[in-house]
């Protein structure tokens, strides 16, 4: 019929198909999940973990070294208030709240008259504690709200008694494993994101001034790019490390960050020397176009598909580095949580049973994040292919 327009005719933009091929492809939108979930965990933090102190760094020394699953009794004894500074829920869910408890594991407490007879836990390859005795009124935050001795012991019960299962285990310490994995991933998502920009942005600057400039500029940028690619990253943290004078996790950002650059430069460079030659850069330099505006409007908004898959792979390769660098105690520093500084003390505890969950866990952790952001760099860059045919679009 005249005027009927056939859906084969309708026409859609470059991004409709991306999305539609990085959508079918199973793979990438599962790495993609994996990806969004850590990114809610790392968000959300001290909200998600069972130990919400600051660097979930709550060590128990009775429930050392413990299996994943184990479960005991706990003695909350309530301290001044004074020491409990009070948190907003913003800083809460950034740096996590102190402790308004000391705890205690125990094996069975008592009442007798006004006075808790406490039973603690017994630490590993160790005798039992002594028996402990507690006025009631030491454990309670506000004793003088009640008025008999029973009343205190049934407030202890209710709100000073607690059964704890710590279900990924403890480290060394006495840490909850869990709570530790959980702040790892804000930290080993954060170098990522933190290394890729630097990346980037000294990346695109050198590799889209040698490309688009070429002759002399483009030798010193390449010489440059040689030199740092030649030298090891491990060396080159380290470098910087001595040459800043510390060792914390914003060193490691940058660190890691100055290390990966080059990549990002050559696949620029490539890309630039590729389209300049274009009919519409050549239209721009007649018309009188700035040189700046050409690189920045018309030459980079046409390399964002390579750009966006070289980044998904060097969040993986950062990621790595930074767990790396974190084992051989190069980067994030305790006690604050890293994934690699986890493996490092699982490693030293080699031979007891709790030295394979410290290494595996952690393991697991990174190689499944590290996975999720190969799986979606593949399917971005199978997606960004023209070549690849997408039928009953």
């Amino acid at each position: 019929m005249a005027g009927t327009v056939s859906s084969t005719s309708v026409s859609r933009p470059p991004s409709y198909y991306i999305r539609q091929r990085l959508l079918r492809n199973k793979p990438a939108m599962a790495g993609l999940a994996i990806i969004v979930l850590a990114v809610l965990v790392a968000l959300g933090g001290y909200a998600f973990m069972p130990d919400s102190t600051p660097n979930a760094n709550n060590g128990l020394v009775q429930v050392q070294k413990k299996a994943p699953g184990f479960s005991t009794a706990i003695l909350k004894l309530a301290r001044p208030e004074a020491m409990v500074p009070d948190v907003n829920p913003i800083a809460f869910v950034l740096y996590g709240r102190p402790a308004a408890y000391s705890e205690l594991p125990v094996e069975s407490v008592s009442f007798r008259g006004d006075s808790l007879y406490v039973q603690p836990l017994r630490s590993n390859n160790a005798l039992a504690d002594q028996l402990r005795v507690f006025a009631m009124a030491e454990v309670l935050a506000e004793p003088a709200q009640y008025n008999s001795p029973e009343a205190m012991a049934a407030a202890i019960r209710q709100e000073h008694l607690e059964e704890r299962t710590f279900w990924l285990g403890t480290d060394k310490a006495g840490r909850d494993v869990l709570s530790r994995l959980i702040l790892g991933t804000r930290i080993s998502l954060g170098i990522g994101f933190v290394a890729v920009l630097i990346s980037l942005v000294i990346g695109i600057t050198v590799g889209a001034t040698g490309g688009y400039f070429g002759g002399w500029v483009d030798k010193v940028m390449i010489f440059l790019m040689t030199v740092v690619w030649s030298v090891p990253s491990i060396m080159l943290v380290i470098a910087i490390s001595l040459a800043l004078d510390s060792k914390g996790v914003w060193v490691a950002f940058v660190a890691v960050g100055l290390t990966m650059w080059v990549e990002v430069a050559r696949v620029v460079r490539g890309q630039i020397l590729s389209l300049k030659e274009k009919t519409y850069i050549e239209a721009a330099q007649v018309l009188g176009v700035s040189q700046f505006k050409i690189i920045f409007n018309h030459l980079l908004p046409n390399i964002i598909g390579p750009l966006i898959v070289i980044a998904t792979a060097n969040f993986a390769s950062a990621i790595l580095v930074e767990a790396g660098l974190s084992f051989l105690g190069l980067g994030v520093q305790p006690p604050a949580p890293s994934w690699g500084m986890m493996v490092n003390e699982g490693f030293q505890l080699i031979g007891a049973r709790a030295g394979l969950y410290l290494v595996l866990l952690p393991s697991i952790c990174i190689s499944l994040l590290v996975l999720a952001f190969n799986l979606l760099g593949n399917g971005l860059r199978d997606a960004y292919d023209p070549k690849i045919p997408l039928a009953n679009v």
